[in-house]
């Protein structure tokens, strides 16, 4: 499969590099990685995702080259979509980029669905970056500083800092060369965990005040309202990793997130657009249950979008607390 993907990248020419919508760590530092190596070899490469890169990561190298707006799709022969289960996943380009006339999918989520014109998907991979690490050994991609730090910072966040149970042989082994190409741990560290601005605490603050636990005290209920984002001033990307402070609550098996996206249906409508991002303790398998309603992900760290209004959000997610 790796021998297809080469030879269309060779054959290519104009080349949009894209990930999911919500762009975490792994997503972004892919994306950048694959452009990078690209333009390596001579291509004429695009930077997309649908959605704002967040603040923790702005820090990446190239970062600040991915556009919100995909255009002039039709120029392109060639699209590299990463860390997206389903192409839907791209957002509002999806419809245009299908029509591009090759498509390759690199992703490790077990809920692929193997679109796409060819495939390098494998879900034992402890994130999409590590099958960018592979592709650029297969193409003999020079890994520089930058890269390194795409790629370290792509393991690292996807991995929980080690400690997710998708953490394999293959995590330490890359981290620990990419440390040695260059990578300074701590200051990757301190750019993703340590620094929070006025502005996120307050957020934080509010969302910790949400947080309803089901009658059984085995599921967690954080909300996230783009009313609070006004309150704090602060951007849907701030709430990134919220959902860890309420999945570590004493019983809990499964934490959900409800935040209310702006582009909803309508102010003042009772029934607005959210995104529920779910995380497990490895117990219960949310990438299962985010299937069942459009969405995808890991075993343990899973997400879908869904037009309802809140109460009617959180009634279905405390539905499944009833099997915890």
């Amino acid at each position: 499969m790796t021998d297809q993907i080469l030879q269309h990248l060779n054959d290519s020419r104009h080349v949009l590099v894209a990930s999911h919508e919500n762009p975490d760590g792994d997503a972004i530092s892919s994306l950048v990685a694959v452009g990078l190596a690209l333009e390596n070899r001579g291509k004429t490469v695009s930077f997309f995702n649908p959605d704002p890169i967040p603040a923790v990561y702005r820090f990446l190298p190239s970062a600040n080259r991915i556009s919100t707006d995909a255009q002039e799709i039709e120029k392109f022969d060639t699209a590299v979509i990463l860390d997206c289960g389903d192409l839907d996943r791209i957002g509002k380009a999806t419809d245009a980029v299908r029509h591009i006339p090759v498509i390759i999918n690199i992703d490790h989520h077990v809920t692929n669905t193997n679109f796409g014109t060819v495939q390098l998907v494998d879900p034992s991979a402890c994130a999409t970056a590590e099958l960018v690490y592979r592709l650029l050994l297969a193409m003999a991609i020079p890994i520089d500083r930058d890269i390194a730090t795409l790629l370290y910072t792509g393991i690292l966040t996807d991995t929980g800092s080690f400690r997710f149970s998708n953490t394999n042989q293959a995590a330490f082994d890359i981290c620990r060369e990419m440390v040695e190409r260059g990578v300074q741990p701590y200051k990757v560290a301190q750019y993703v965990y340590g620094t929070y601005s006025i502005g996120r605490i307050k957020l934080l603050n509010l969302a910790l005040d949400s947080i309803e636990l089901s009658h059984n005290g085995k599921m967690s209920i954080m909300t996230v309202t783009q009313d609070m984002l006004r309150q704090t001033g602060t951007q849907p990307e701030d709430a990134d990793g919220l959902i860890h402070y309420a999945r570590r609550i004493e019983a809990v098996k499964v934490a959900a997130m409800i935040q209310e996206l702006p582009n909803g249906l309508g102010a003042g409508k009772a029934r607005k657009r959210y995104h529920v991002s779910l995380r497990s303790d490895g117990t219960i398998d949310v990438a299962a249950v985010a299937v069942t309603y459009g969405g995808g992900g890991h075993q343990n760290a899973a997400g879908f979008g869904i037009d309802a209004s809140l109460p009617e959000v959180k009634a279905r997610i405390a539905r499944l607390a009833e099997i915890l």
